[in-house]
């Protein structure tokens, strides 16, 4: 099935259980508290933050394990280094699937995106043994990999399916492979995050009415939902279905607790809608009520444009 063929919503997940942690806006303030949180943790002996990310404690190893399991082992879990876990899969075969697809992942988090590319999609084409099968069931559960499906939105994902595609696919977006970002996520269940990444890759390729289709029937119930919300009304207004993108941003800014940041997206997209509007297709009476609108755009478009400068210092800063 093509990226294009679902025929309704993609975003309503079922299941009882799902490995998806709370979603989380990233702004340049929480950029640097958890730097801050980073450094202060390093320094009273935590874990090194540039291992494989785990939900709680390491699963601890039990007694008598294989050689191959104890070896698969410490280069997850005690390694920063990619290599291992690829040497390790060399000197195992039947274990060099999942050996591959935990590099990986480590790669992704560490910012290595054509190299995960790379690890990931052979991790998915190598088959594994029962035995390396039954290792991830055991001690993988609580592997955590933070996923960004779209931009300043992150999400948390307990090891799965899902957690492996939706990394294939981030690092296919930050190498520029677009097409093949959104292909590799067609064949996960439904769910928001999911739902997210894809409609936020298929506004990109300009495939609005998709998006539409996959979003009819949201409400914000959360910031996801928010941001997934900001995508549908974007790919409306470029529809020109004007009316139909006000309705997605009220929703986006009915709920009281949604991120301010998302708050300041769908103010700054509704002020864009009105303009496309013009003066002119406005009778007296809706002119009067969106004056004010139109009156603090200006401010609202100086004050989006002095964030993205300050972000863009910011990063050289970190450069630096």
């Amino acid at each position: 099935m093509s990226a294009g063929q679902i025929p309704g919503p993609i975003y309503r997940d079922t299941r009882d259980l799902t490995p998806f942690g709370a979603g989380q806006v990233r702004t340049p303030v929480r950029e640097i508290a958890e730097g801050v949180g980073g450094l202060i943790h390093g320094v009273l002996g935590g874990r090194d933050a540039a291992l494989i990310s785990v939900d709680g404690s390491v699963p601890r190893l039990k007694l008598l394990p294989g050689k191959a399991a104890k070896a698969v082992y410490d280069a997850i879990f005690n390694s920063t280094d990619p290599n291992r876990l690829i040497a390790v899969g060399r000197e195992y075969p039947g274990w060099a699937g999942l050996c591959y697809v935990m590099a990986g992942l480590l790669a992704h988090k560490q910012g290595g995106h054509l190299r995960a590319v790379e690890l990931l999609q052979r991790g998915l084409s190598i088959r594994n043994d029962d035995e390396a099968n039954q290792f991830a069931a055991s001690y993988l559960t609580r592997v955590v990999t933070r996923v960004e499906v779209a931009e300043r939105i992150e999400v948390p994902v307990l090891f799965s399916e899902e957690s492996v595609f939706l990394a294939l696919s981030h690092s296919l977006r930050e190498t520029g492979q677009t097409e093949a970002a959104l292909e590799a996520l067609t064949m996960l269940p439904p769910s928001l995050p999911t739902a997210l990444a894809r409609c936020a890759l298929a506004y990109t390729l300009g495939r609005d009415q998709e998006v539409v289709v996959w979003t009819e029937g949201l409400l914000n119930a959360d910031d996801l939902s928010a941001a997934l919300l900001l995508v549908r009304g974007r790919s409306l207004r470029r529809l020109g279905a004007h009316e139909h993108a006000q309705r997605a941003l009220r929703e986006v800014l009915r709920r009281r607790k949604t991120s301010m940041a998302l708050r300041n997206d769908a103010i700054t997209d509704r002020a864009l809608l009105v303009l496309d509007n013009g003066r002119k297709s406005l009778n007296p009476r809706d002119w009067r009520r969106r004056r004010a609108e139109l009156e603090t755009f200006e401010v609202i478009r100086k004050d989006v444009e002095a964030r993205r400068l300050w972000e863009q210092e910011w990063k050289k800063l970190e450069g630096d």
